[in-house]
């Protein structure tokens, strides 16, 4: 992705996550030069993967696979082991007019996915087999708002604004706007978006990032390259 995409895509999503009565922490607007200088003030923001994060995994078309994401806050895998401590994440994402997040599921994190506003969410849910690896054949049962729910292999459940869905690992899925953009929310155990997301198929979870411009703001996995860390 060009960086002057990602520039333009963080002033749009800031504006519709504003529209719908959200605002973003103080540390989603420092200039690359302002994180520089609170560095060792902002390490657990930094060690927590907190910020901006835009992917088209790796695929080259944002608009028809990709997605935006914010995260608010995130806990130590160390602490969910133990039970004790942060043991949670939350995240913000938006999810375009047919913009699928590829089909994948997760080696530990559960999550709650929340249609926060705008129009409906699909989501495409499917089973595992005794491996662990996507079945195309296989269903099961989901909680939606709590509400206990069996689905059919590959059936796609659309989520109105302020309905959700609760995914465990083993729960493949794959999720877009399906009449228009929507904001979602993510509640769910400690995130670790590095090796905790299995995709079906070969995608990359970041971009490739080519600088055509200056970062108005870095993204989580410009952490490493921008700040040494």
């Amino acid at each position: 992705m060009k960086r002057s995409e990602i520039n333009n895509i963080i002033l749009e999503a800031n504006e519709m996550i504003k529209s719908f009565g959200h605002h973003l922490p103080d540390f989603a607007y420092w200039s690359v030069e302002k994180f520089r200088e609170k560095q060792e003030e902002a390490k657990e923001i930094i060690r927590a993967g907190c910020g901006w994060d835009i992917t088209d995994y790796g695929r080259g078309n944002f608009q028809t696979t990709g997605l935006f994401l914010f995260t608010l806050r995130n806990g130590k895998m160390a602490d969910l082991a133990s039970g004790k401590g942060m043991c949670y994440a939350e995240k913000l994402l938006i999810s375009r007019h047919n913009q699928v997040a590829p089909m994948h599921t997760h080696i530990k994190k559960v999550e709650d996915i929340i249609n926060r506003g705008g129009a409906s969410l699909a989501v495409e849910i499917f089973g595992s087999d005794p491996h662990g690896n996507c079945d195309e054949e296989k269903g099961g049962i989901v909680f939606c708002d709590g509400i206990e729910r069996s689905y059919s292999p590959g059936e796609i459940i659309i989520l109105k604004p302020g309905q959700s869905i609760t995914l465990l690992p083993g729960d493949w899925h794959a999720f877009w706007g399906h009449d228009g953009d929507v904001l979602v929310g993510e509640v769910s155990t400690v995130n670790d978006d590095v090796i905790d997301n299995i995709f079906r198929d070969e995608v990359s979870r970041f971009s490739y990032i080519d600088e055509d411009t200056a970062p108005i703001h870095l993204l989580v996995s410009d952490y490493p390259k921008w700040l040494n860390a």
